[in-house]
C-alpha cells in the first residue's frame, strides 16, 4: 500500500463526525433534521495514473498492466481459500441433509404471494414460499440430489440452466421425462463437475413467465484469484399486472412491475460492503422477454463470467454498464474504492418506476395523495380539466410521472418499513425517493461507518453517514 493510500484511509478513520455505538438495540431511525458536518476539502496528493488504489479512484494502467482499472487487484483475503457465501438480498438459502454420500435438497413448486412494496402482495409462482426460489449453494465435485414436489394446479418440471448432466435429469417435459402432476414429486441427481452462476427453472413457457426460477450456484474448492472479498447474486423479473389487480398475467407480452430479488425498490436490500474490499455481483435475468442493461454508479467492473462459467480473465471485459440479456447471468467483479451510497439500476426507463401504466386517473391530479382516498370513494377529488393546466403548455408533459416516484404513494407505515432496514441506516434522509423499479443500491463503507450500520444497535441519524462520506471525499 502506498503512502497516499495510507493518508487516504486514516483520513476515513479518523473522521470527526462519529455517531455514538452506545445504545443495545435497533432503534428505528429518529426522524430528524439531519444538519451537514462543516466542508472539509480533502487532498489526495499528487497523481499517478500508472497505479491503482483500492481506497480511491484510479487508473492504474496502461490496459496490459494486471492491476490496470483493479483488475486483478486481490481482495482483502488471502488466496487459497475457499470462496465466500454467496448474498441473495431479500431471498433465502435452501438447506440440505447428507443422505448417502448425496447432498439432498427439497424444493416445492406452487403459487405464492411476493410483497413486491411493502403491503402490495402480488400472486405469482415459485418454490418453497417465495420468488424467485431459494438459493443453491454447491461446490464443485459434488453429488446432488434434489427431489421436487409439484402443489401447482397444473403439471411442471424442472431444468437446471447451464448444468452439463446427463439427459434424462434436463428436465424436458415429454421429450425426456413425464411432467410431474399435481401432487407428484421427482427425483434429479447429478454430480456437479462445473462451477459458475447457474440456476433452477420451470420447462414450462408459461410458468416461466409465473417467475418460476432461483439461483444455483456451483463454488470451486478454492476461490479463484484474485479472491472476493464479497459475493452477491440478483435475480431481475418482469411482471404484467394489471391496475386495480394483484395477479400476474403470464398470457401479454408487456411488463409494468419490475423486481430484484423479489421485491421492488426502493423495498429493495442495499447490498453493503466495506472500502477497499474486492466485490462480486452475479446478475440473473429471468424476466420473460426484457432485456436489462444494468448499470453501476462511481465505479469499474470487469466482466468475469456467465452462465456458462467463468471467463479467463485475459478476456475480461471492463465495464459500468452491462447488458443482461433474457436467460442469461453475468458475473462482474470490482474493487470497492469510490466510498458512498452508489445506485445501481436497470438503465432500460420504463424498468426504473414501479407499475408503469397509462398515465390516467389520479396521477394528473395535483395536490391529492392516493392514500387519503383510495379506500373512501366518498372524497375522490373531482376530475379536473388536465390540458388546461399550465403543465400542458409544455409538449410532451408530464414526464415527471406524478405519484409513481419510489415511495411517494407509500404511508408512514411502508416508508418506516423501508427506511428502518439496518442496511439503509445513515443513509440521506429521502434517498427512498430516487428508488425504484430495478434499482437497488450499493453501500461502500469506509470504517466505523461499516460497523455501525451493519454490527452496532445504536440509532443512527439519517444522512449522518453519507453526509460524513461526502465530506471527506471532496476533492480539492
Amino acid at each position: 500500500m502506498s503512502e497516499d493510500d495510507k493518508l487516504t484511509r486514516r483520513d476515513f478513520i479518523t473522521a470527526g463526525t462519529f455517531l455514538s455505538i452506545a445504545g443495545t438495540s435497533l432503534a428505528p431511525i429518529p426522524a430528524q433534521a439531519v444538519v451537514a458536518p462543516p466542508a472539509v476539502s480533502v487532498s489526495h496528493g499528487p497523481t499517478d495514473f500508472n497505479t491503482f488504489s483500492r481506497y480511491k479512484p484510479s487508473f492504474g494502467g496502461p490496459p496490459g498492466n494486471p492491476n490496470y482499472l483493479g483488475k486483478l487487484v486481490p481482495g482483502l483475503r488471502a488466496s487459497g481459500q475457499p470462496p465466500v457465501a454467496v448474498i441473495a438480498p431479500d431471498t433465502t438459502k435452501l438447506p440440505f441433509k447428507m443422505v448417502n454420500g448425496w447432498k439432498e435438497f427439497h424444493l416445492t413448486a406452487m403459487a405464492v404471494k411476493q410483497e413486491f412494496l411493502p403491503g402490495r402482495f402480488m400472486n405469482i409462482w415459485g418454490y418453497n414460499g417465495s420468488c424467485p426460489g431459494p438459493m443453491i449453494e454447491a461446490y464443485q465435485g459434488d453429488k446432488v440430489r434434489v427431489v421436487v414436489k409439484n402443489e401447482l394446479p397444473e403439471p411442471t418440471s424442472m431444468h437446471w440452466h447451464g448444468f452439463e448432466l446427463a439427459v434424462g435429469m434436463d428436465g424436458v417435459p415429454d421429450l425426456i421425462q413425464a411432467p410431474i402432476l399435481p401432487g407428484q414429486s421427482y427425483v434429479y441427481e447429478f454430480n456437479l463437475h462445473q462451477t459458475g452462476t447457474m440456476f433452477y427453472h420451470s420447462h414450462v413457457a408459461m410458468q416461466e413467465a409465473m417467475g418460476m426460477c432461483g439461483f444455483f450456484i456451483i463454488h470451486p474448492r478454492i476461490a479463484f484469484d484474485p479472491p472476493v472479498d464479497r459475493d452477491f447474486a440478483l435475480c431481475y423479473q418482469n411482471y404484467l399486472i394489471p391496475p386495480n389487480s394483484d395477479i400476474a398475467d403470464s398470457t401479454q407480452m408487456d411488463w409494468n412491475w419490475h423486481v430484484i430479488n423479489g421485491r421492488s425498490g426502493p423495498y429493495s436490500t442495499p447490498m453493503v460492503v466495506k472500502h477497499g474490499e474486492r466485490v462480486r455481483v452475479r446478475l440473473m435475468n429471468f424476466s420473460p422477454m426484457q432485456h436489462h442493461p444494468i448499470h453501476f454508479h462511481g465505479h469499474t467492473f470487469w466482466l468475469t463470467g456467465t452462465e456458462a462459467g467463468r471467463i479467463p480473465h485475459e478476456a475480461w471485459t471492463p465495464r459500468n454498464n452491462t447488458l443482461v440479456g433474457v436467460a442469461m447471468a453475468q458475473d462482474f467483479e470490482f474493487v470497492a474504492n469510490n466510498p458512498g451510497d452508489w445506485i445501481f439500476h436497470c438503465h432500460m426507463v420504463h424498468h426504473m418506476m414501479n407499475h408503469m401504466v397509462r398515465q390516467a386517473g389520479p396521477r394528473i391530479r395535483p395536490g391529492y395523495n392516493l392514500q387519503e382516498y383510495q379506500f373512501n370513494s366518498d372524497i375522490v377529488p373531482e376530475p379536473i380539466d388536465a390540458l388546461g393546466t399550465k403543465q400542458f403548455t409544455t409538449p410532451g408533459y408530464p414526464q415527471n410521472m406524478l405519484g409513481m416516484m419510489g415511495g411517494a404513494d407509500m404511508s408512514p407505515d411502508a416508508t418506516a418499513k423501508i427506511i428502518n432496514k439496518r442496511e439503509t441506516r445513515g443513509m440521506r434522509e429521502g434517498w427512498q425517493m430516487g428508488v425504484h423499479g430495478l434499482m437497488t443500491v450499493l453501500r461502500v463503507l469506509p470504517e466505523p461507518y461499516y460497523s455501525q450500520v451493519m454490527h452496532s444497535d445504536a440509532p443512527v441519524q439519517p444522512g449522518s453517514i453519507f453526509n460524513e462520506i461526502c465530506r471527506m471525499t471532496r476533492e480539492v
